[in-house]
């Protein structure tokens, strides 16, 4: 679909200002990554209740602090066991508390094995780059809607958008790439209370991808209008130097000035047929005119202007 300019602009800086939003909220979050890891469970604590206490392991014994007393465990098997849930991002890794209730989080750095957390924080740094070079082409895109610039100073504008848009969008895909790096050597060699038993990639994770895609959308747009902008005013300048070295030899051929007029009414402004002047005083039959070739023989150009 053909868009005009000023549409143009309105698609690219909507783009970038969505892409925005989806990186923001992606990196805000801890929500990259989800899973569930195996654990024991805890021994209960408290006074006996009326209902089993599923996520603990109750005595058989009223009086726990009596090490004399032998303590009876029913739990066999995978009852044993829980399956907590966690969730992680960039900062952040968070799991259910002992109890399932809310969640307990620390520092995902802590997480990472040591040796790899320089890895770490080049992702943290990339998606810095990113945030700041996504905003930075919103901006300029912003400023180029502003009627007080000129054409040009919108067209250069408009370039270095593209560009800030488009290295964000690589800043963007180096980041992402590193932390799927980072998490995955994390569930192979991090510690031992922390390795999950499943996990899968989470809805921050998809965030974060939408936010590339429409801030490479949004690059290309600004980019493509961009070139179509120079590709017409090469065109348009084309065209204007093409009818002044007409009318230049015309002047040279002494012609009167009702000839210019005539081309100029006779031929529309995008087309290139060139003027044929009238010979032995008939006009061309079409209703086209043309310009007679100037490197033919003088004798007949003078024939055709007898």
């Amino acid at each position: 679909m053909r868009l005009e300019h000023g549409r143009r602009a309105s698609l690219a800086l909507t783009l970038n200002f969505v892409a925005f939003a989806f990186a923001l909220s992606a990196v805000t979050t801890s929500y990259w990554c989800e899973g569930t890891r195996k654990v024991a469970k805890p021994f209960c604590t408290g006074p006996p209740l009326k209902v089993k206490q599923w996520f603990c392991i109750r005595f058989n014994s009223s009086n726990i602090n009596d090490t004399r007393l032998v303590q009876y465990i029913f739990e066999t098997g995978e009852e044993k066991f829980l399956l907590r849930k966690f969730h992680t991002g960039i900062f952040f890794s968070c799991e259910q508390a002992a109890d399932m209730n809310g969640f307990d989080c620390r520092d995902f750095s802590e997480i990472a094995p040591e040796h790899e957390r320089g890895v770490l924080w080049l992702c943290i740094v990339a998606e810095t780059l990113y945030l700041t070079l996504l905003f930075t082409g919103g901006a300029l895109m912003t400023l180029e809607q502003c009627p007080c610039f000129s054409i040009m100073n919108k067209l250069k504008l408009s370039a270095f958008a593209a560009l800030c848009t488009a290295l964000s969008g690589l800043c963007g895909m180096v980041a992402h790439m590193m932390f799927t790096t980072i998490f995955q050597l994390a569930v192979a060699m991090g510690p031992e209370d922390w390795r999950p038993k499943t996990w899968d990639y989470s809805w921050s994770y998809v965030l974060a991808w939408g936010s590339f895609g429409t801030c490479m959308g949004s690059a290309v747009t600004a980019l493509n209008r961009y070139t179509k902008t120079i590709i017409e005013f090469k065109y348009k300048r084309r065209n204007i130097e093409k009818s002044l070295m007409i009318k230049q030899k015309m002047m040279e051929l002494d012609l009167p000035e009702q000839m210019w007029d005539m081309y100029l009414t006779a031929v529309p402004a995008d087309t290139e047929a060139p003027l044929e002047l009238p010979a032995n005083g008939h006009k061309p039959s079409t209703g086209t005119t043309y310009v007679v070739e100037m490197d033919s023989a003088p004798e007949q150009q003078g024939e055709a202007y007898c």
